[in-house]
């Protein structure tokens, strides 16, 4: 399990071109998933950082913050104690985020965490949250 200290947030533009570039992306019907190993020059290495964006295809304002805050939480529930250390990640909302039950958003994040070979489980397997 990743220590929540370990965890940090993708804030700036040129972090999230650098992991589009990578061209290591999962698509799933709730979110895409970007992720790719760390470069060298950023300084804490055990450290997963994480970014969250929504475009305007999403919808409003107020649908894409909704999808964002859905990943988020999702984000903490299965990505950090599950994710491998040195990766950074983008998680990218769809139209179809925000509508999602949260059971299956999760579980389409730990399809593509799987797909992208980035799985390493910490928590109790098979662990998804319940409907809500």
């Amino acid at each position: 399990m990743v220590p929540k200290s370990a965890v940090e947030r993708l804030k700036r533009r040129a972090d999230f071109v650098a992991l589009s570039r990578a061209r290591n992306s999962s698509g799933q019907p709730g979110l895409v998933l970007q992720a790719a190993r760390r470069t060298a020059k950023h300084l804490d290495k055990d450290a997963i950082r994480v970014g969250f964006t929504a475009s305007k295809k999403v919808g409003n304002a107020v649908r894409r913050n909704r999808a964002k805050r859905r990943l988020r939480e999702a984000a903490r529930l299965v990505l950090e104690p599950n994710s491998r250390t040195g990766h950074d990640y983008v998680l990218i909302a769809r139209a179809a985020t925000a509508e999602r039950p949260f059971a299956s958003l999760c579980k389409d994040l730990q399809k593509a965490m799987k797909r992208l070979n980035v799985w390493s489980p910490g928590a109790a397997p098979g662990m998804v949250p319940p409907a809500v």
